[in-house]
């Protein structure tokens, strides 16, 4: 991604809290910033945020670590039981490969 780019997405997701996310505010703050956007690009980004309501998105967004909330519960049911047998299982196969020496090594 482009510094333009990257300065257009920040710009947008600023102006989007207001809610006057349009291509000449999109310019005034990336030229404030000193990174120079294009008109075209500017208009393609606040295109992009017409009718999204950035806060809402944000906050719905996860990362990946312990589930939040209700569904941490039910999660755990749901997978916490099989994750450890399937964990010991391929440890089963992993030691039983390493037995399949030919007999022979760097210093026999």
């Amino acid at each position: 991604m482009s510094n333009a780019q990257l300065a257009c997405t920040y710009a947008a997701l600023i102006l989007s809290e207001n809610g006057s996310c349009n291509a000449d505010a999109i310019c005034n703050v990336t030229k404030a910033a000193g990174v120079p956007v294009s008109h075209g690009m500017a208009t393609a980004f606040a295109n992009a945020f017409v009718g999204i309501n950035v806060e809402q998105v944000l906050n719905s967004i996860s990362f990946g670590g312990a589930a939040s909330g209700a569904a941490a519960p039910a999660a755990a049911a749901a997978g916490g039981a099989a994750a450890p047998a399937a964990a010991a299982k391929k440890e089963e196969k992993v030691e039983e490969e390493a037995d399949d020496d030919m007999g022979f090594g760097l210093f026999d």
